[in-house]
């Protein structure tokens, strides 16, 4: 792997662009990195996620995004980071050892989730030892709303250095609190800028402007949750914030509707931001 900066601060859990009929569509990158740096000021990526519908790709489809995201970002964003999480052990294994040939910044791994264990581990049990298992380890995406379990972890860690990203956007300011090195989401594809402010906020510190932004995100987004929120409503919110065509989500999903695009935009442009826009 290439990268040697510190992951922290915004990483956006990227969209698949997809053309009408369901296929990716690759030339939008470009563009798609573009607007992520110089309008949102988010400059680190996490590519075949959920929210960009790795599972329902093919295992070429998510080489081709992977190779796209690593080619178009060159010079331009600090991390591209790749998830290679499959229902499939060598195929992850195949995507983890292209991820590195590609020379992307570090690889993400989901646990298979059909076949699992029946006991629930805690991921502060998870990291008991994890470094000396793998070397490279460097941190975790923590996606739940279990701030007790994220803070044991990054106690117990302290002296480590691991990285602990928050995954649940309209809780990031909580995980801020309790150490978190910063997030993952898919609203940073449309708010990175506010987020970012509420991150600079934060760490003056003025806890009154961060809760404005923090209050402000979960406003929109328990609107559009109460709506009927997933990929494919990201993905019509992410076309009509950016301008950039997302496209369709993949079947099974079914895209966004038209009432949904019209009442989660009108919500959005109604609110007022501390800087004013």
């Amino acid at each position: 792997m290439t990268s040697r900066k510190k992951l922290q601060g915004l990483v956006a859990a990227t969209i698949t662009p997809m053309t009408p009929d369901g296929q990716i569509n690759l030339p939008v990158i470009r563009q798609y990195v573009d607007y992520l740096v110089n309008k949102q000021t988010v400059k680190n990526v996490f590519v075949n996620g959920t929210t960009g519908e790795g599972l329902s790709l093919s295992i070429q489809e998510r080489k081709q995004l992977a190779e796209e995201w690593v080619c178009q970002g060159k010079d331009k964003l600090d991390h591209v980071i790749i998830h290679v999480g499959a229902l499939s052990l060598p195929e992850s294994q195949e995507l983890a050892r292209h991820a590195a040939a590609i020379g992307a910044g570090g690889i993400a791994v989901i646990a298979p989730f059909f076949f699992k264990p029946t006991k629930k581990v805690r991921v502060e049990e998870l990291l008991e030892g994890i470094k000396e298992r793998i070397p490279t380890f460097q941190g975790v995406k923590f996606s739940d709303t279990d701030l007790l379990d994220l803070a044991q972890c990054v106690h117990k860690n302290e002296a480590q250095q691991l990285e602990f990203l928050y995954g649940v956007d309209e809780q990031l300011l909580g995980a801020l609190a309790v150490g978190a090195n910063g997030a993952v989401g898919s609203t940073y594809n449309y708010l990175g800028r506010q987020t970012n402010l509420m991150l600079e906020a934060f760490a003056k510190p003025d806890l009154a402007l961060a809760r404005k932004y923090q209050f402000l995100t979960g406003e929109f987004l328990n609107f559009v949750i109460k709506l009927g929120f997933g990929v494919a409503q990201t993905k019509a919110v992410m076309t009509f914030v950016s301008g950039i065509p997302m496209g369709p989500p993949r079947l099974p999903l079914l895209g966004a509707s038209e009432e949904f695009i019209a009442k989660a935009k009108a919500k959005l442009d109604s609110i007022v931001w501390p800087d004013g826009n």
